[in-house]
C-alpha cells in the first residue's frame, strides 16, 4: 500500500489534473487542407481513435467530401463531449465507458466505430485476484471504459468502489504513477498498458472485456454536438460520408490502415497492430445491418442498463434518442 507521503503526492497530482488534462486535449492535431467546408474533430491517439482519420488524410476523403479537417488530440472521451458542448468541436470519438453522456443527452452517437477489447484491471506484480484489492490504491480516468472495465469486475468479485482507495487519474499521470508503484492497480486501457508492461513486465491483468462480454458489448463510437446534428444536416452528411469511405477502406486493408494510423500517430507498426488486435473492426456493410436489425439498439440498451446500475443515468434511455442509426445509413446512398 502506498505509504503517507504517497497519498499526499497523488492528492497534490490530482489538484492539476482537470488543467492538465484540458492542456493535454490541445495537443498538437493535423489539418487536412485544401478549401472545403471546416470541420474540427477530435480523436484519441490509438487504433480506434486515429484510423478513420488518418485513412481520410491519406486518402483525400475530406476533399472527395467537399470538407477541410482540424483535427484535435485528446486524452479521453469525455474531454471531446465537454468540447462538443462548449462548441469547440464540431465531431469526436468516445470509448464505451463514455457512452453515457450521449445518452443523457449531452452529444448525439453518429456512428458506430468498433467493438473494443482494449480494457483492462491491471495490478502490481503479486497481486493476483480482484479480492485481493481490498483496501488498496486504484487509479481510473473517470467516466471512462476504464472505469467501466474496473466497476464491471468488482461487480463479478461481489466488490464496489467503497471496497478500494479509488483515486480518479488522467491517463498520462496513471502510466507514470502506476510504473513507479505508487498505485497498486488501476482501471486502464491498451495500448496506454503496454508502455507500462515495459516497465513492469510482471504486471498482472485482473479483467479484461471479454470476461463480460455476454451480458455488456463494448462499442465505440463517433459522436457530434446536439446543434450541429440539429442545424446542420448536410455537414454531418458529409462527414459520415467520409467515414463510411474510410471504414471501408479500413475493412478492405487492414494492413495497410494499420501502417497508416502508425505513420499517423507516429508509433512502430508492430505496436499499433498489436494495438489494432484488441479491437473488432466492423465494415461499412456490416454497421448498416446491424443497425438495421436493432443489434446496436441492443448493445447500447445493454450498456445503459449498466449505466443505470452505476448512477451514470437516471432511467433507462431509448437509443433512437442519441443514436442516429438512420444519418448513417443515410450517408451511405
Amino acid at each position: 500500500m502506498p505509504s503517507t507521503t504517497t497519498r499526499r503526492y497523488l492528492s497534490a497530482t490530482l489538484a492539476g489534473l482537470s488543467a492538465m488534462a484540458l492542456l493535454t486535449a490541445c495537443g498538437s492535431g493535423s489539418d487536412s487542407g485544401g478549401s472545403g467546408e471546416k470541420v474540427r474533430f477530435g480523436y484519441i491517439n490509438d487504433f480506434n481513435g486515429a484510423s478513420l482519420i488518418a485513412i481520410a488524410d491519406a486518402e483525400g476523403l475530406w476533399k472527395k467530401h467537399g470538407l477541410t479537417a482540424e483535427a484535435k488530440v485528446f486524452t479521453n472521451g469525455p474531454l471531446q463531449i465537454q468540447a462538443l458542448g462548449t462548441n469547440n468541436l464540431d465531431f469526436g470519438y468516445i470509448g464505451p465507458g463514455a457512452m453515457w453522456l450521449p445518452a443523457s443527452g449531452q452529444a448525439k452517437v453518429v456512428a458506430i466505430n468498433t467493438l473494443g477489447n482494449s480494457d483492462r484491471v491491471i495490478a502490481q506484480p503479486g497481486i493476483d485476484s480482484m479480492e485481493q484489492l481490498k483496501g488498496k490504491t486504484v487509479a481510473v480516468p473517470e467516466g471512462t471504459s476504464g472505469d467501466m472495465i474496473l466497476t464491471l469486475a468488482l461487480q463479478k468479485a461481489g466488490m464496489t468502489k467503497d471496497d478500494l482507495k479509488v483515486v480518479p487519474m488522467d491517463p498520462s499521470t496513471i502510466v507514470s504513477a502506476f510504473s513507479s508503484k505508487q498505485v497498486d492497480a488501476a482501471g486502464f486501457w491498451y495500448p496506454a498498458a503496454a508502455t507500462i508492461k515495459k516497465q513492469i513486465p510482471d504486471m498482472k491483468e485482473l479483467a479484461k472485456n471479454t470476461d463480460f462480454e455476454d451480458d455488456v458489448s463494448f462499442p465505440t463510437a463517433f459522436v457530434a454536438g446536439n446543434k450541429l446534428v440539429k442545424d446542420n444536416p448536410e455537414k454531418v452528411e458529409k462527414v459520415l460520408a467520409v467515414l463510411r469511405d474510410a471504414m471501408k477502406f479500413r475493412s478492405e486493408h487492414t494492413d495497410e490502415a494499420i501502417e497508416l494510423t502508425a505513420e499517423k500517430l507516429k508509433l512502430p507498426v508492430d505496436q499499433v497492430k498489436a494495438d489494432a488486435a484488441n479491437n473488432k473492426v466492423l465494415g461499412v456493410d456490416e454497421l448498416d445491418s446491424l443497425t438495421k436489425d436493432g443489434t446496436i439498439a441492443k448493445w447500447l440498451t445493454g450498456m445503459n442498463d449498466y449505466f443505470v446500475e452505476t448512477g451514470k443515468l437516471k432511467k433507462p434511455v431509448d437509443p433512437k434518442t442519441y443514436y442516429t442509426g438512420d444519418l448513417f445509413i443515410g450517408a451511405g446512398k
